[in-house]
């Protein structure tokens, strides 16, 4: 049988019932389409997350769909009809019929292969973690593009390498999309502390706790609020230290990391904010515990089944979905030059604005440069009448970074998601590090600076040492 009569006679059954006409339709025209937007994209025309969220896992569903309807079909013609068909490879016309099913399989085989490539590849996407449901992740995915860790892969971070992450991921995953598609997510998304990958297993993957990173000077720039915006710094020696077995020492922060000690905790709510009991197990596999003031030891059973090994999500909450302070933000913007420092007060003007509340982004954009125009024109008239344009721009940046940090829709405002790395803005480091937590023989769990940092100058500003250690 010759491939045109082949044709004709697929076409023909597939189309006597009105089942199997169905299907056709819908795999071919799937099918099509899913062709068409694949070369397109191998021309570098790259769909969007929601057209590929279409071509890729809606259409290959429709596309399986509808070739499984073909042979029901076609199966209750020939019932209907009383005749079944007999598969005789000696007849020529049988060995045509079969070949030509077997390269249709075959098309088909390499379709479907491609898309669930493809769909996998666009599952794992940053476009698609971040943007295919825009008002839910907005606000992270906004906080990860001006994050550290920007040109990361979120999957690299929340799944990491291994099959059976990869199926947890996706399980967690479809649920997610019900609470979507049903508006049952909360608000604002709690942070996925249960369910999170140990950092050994993700993070580990390019950073080296083992390494010994030795000392770093830190010089760190806020601004005051009086009518100059004097500009202070603060110097410090910060002892990041590090350390292994076969280095033979451990110092400074990452003496916590350092695998020989294994550090376990069990903390009091589930957003790991109170910490009334801590573990240290050291090289020599001596067991000590702390426990806080006023707090009761935990059982063996308890510590079995609520405790934590720390590791570097502990310290380091936020390693990407960054969230800062208006202090903070504020700083930034007149270190970089974003907001004009010559304007009286505008430092302390700036984060009152930033810090109040307001119930939408369209209000804060209208009452955060109003609020600075109105000061200005209350009470320093002549500022507000020859630097006008300074404090339109100023009103600008703090819109810009209030949209930064603040998304009223989730439920998301300063301050929503604390920063437990060092103990400025959130307890951090004293969860543990309080001075509170004794051992029974007496040992306490030290509060002393020096063991982290060494302070060679706060808030001075001209320090004399930034002189020494950078001589011009």
């Amino acid at each position: 049988m010759s491939m045109l009569r082949w044709l004709r006679y697929v076409l023909s059954a597939s189309v006597r019932h009105p089942i199997s006409l169905a299907g056709t339709v819908m795999a071919s025209a799937s099918a099509a389409v899913i062709v068409t937007i694949l070369l397109l994209d191998l021309l570098g025309f790259h769909s969007n997350p929601y057209i590929g969220m279409v071509v890729f896992l809606v259409l290959p569903a429709v596309f399986v769909f509808g070739l499984i309807l073909i042979p029901i079909g076609i199966l209750r013609e020939r019932k209907r009809s009383g005749a079944f068909p007999v598969l005789d490879l000696n007849l020529e016309s049988h060995r045509g019929r079969f070949l030509g099913f077997a390269i249709l399989s075959f098309v088909n085989l390499v379709i479907l292969a491609t898309v669930t490539y493809r769909a996998v590849e666009h599952m794992d996407s940053v476009q698609f973690c971040g943007q295919t449901c825009h008002s839910v992740m907005d606000p992270e995915f906004t906080a990860y593009r001006r994050s550290p860790h920007s040109r990361v892969a979120c999957v690299d971070c929340h799944i990491g390498p291994g099959a059976g992450w990869f199926v947890k991921s996706k399980l967690s995953g479809t649920w997610q999309v019900f609470a979507v598609t049903f508006n049952t997510f909360e608000r604002p998304i709690p942070v996925p502390i249960k369910n999170l990958r140990p950092a050994r297993e993700t993070c580990e993957q390019c950073h080296w706790p083992e390494k010994f990173h030795g000392d770093r000077i830190k010089v760190k720039t806020r601004f005051a609020e009086d009518e100059r915006n004097a500009e202070l710094k603060t110097v410090m020696i910060l002892k990041v230290g590090g350390g292994s077995p076969e280095s033979g020492f451990a110092s400074g922060i990452h003496w916590h990391m350092n695998i020989a000690n294994e550090i376990t905790y069990v903390a009091a709510d589930e957003s790991r904010e109170t910490i009334p009991f801590v573990r240290l197990k050291d090289p020599e596999a001596r067991v000590t515990d702390y426990l806080a003031a006023g707090a009761s030891k935990p059982s063996e059973e308890e510590i079995e089944k609520l405790g934590r090994t720390m590791d570097c999500v502990d310290c380091h909450n936020r390693p990407t979905h960054i969230y800062r302070l208006p202090d903070e933000e504020v700083d930034e913007a007149l270190l970089v030059g974003r907001i004009d420092r010559s304007l009286p007060f505008i430092r302390k003007l700036a984060v009152e604005a930033l810090a109040r509340p307001h119930a939408s982004r369209a209000e804060a954009r209208q009452a955060i440069p109003a609020r600075l125009e109105e000061y200005y024109r209350k009470n320093l008239p002549e500022v507000a009448r020859d630097r006008a344009e300074s404090i339109r721009k100023a009103g600008q940046a703090l819109v810009a970074v209030h949209d930064l940090n603040v998304f009223p829709e989730m439920k998301i405002t300063w301050g929503t998601y604390p920063n437990h790395i060092g103990h400025m803005n959130s307890p951090g480091c004293f969860r543990c590090h309080d001075g509170d937590h004794a051992s029974e023989d007496g040992k306490v769990i030290s509060n002393e600076c020096e063991n982290c940092h060494t302070l060679l100058a706060v808030e001075e500003e001209n320090p004399e040492i930034l002189g020494r250690l950078f001589p011009q």
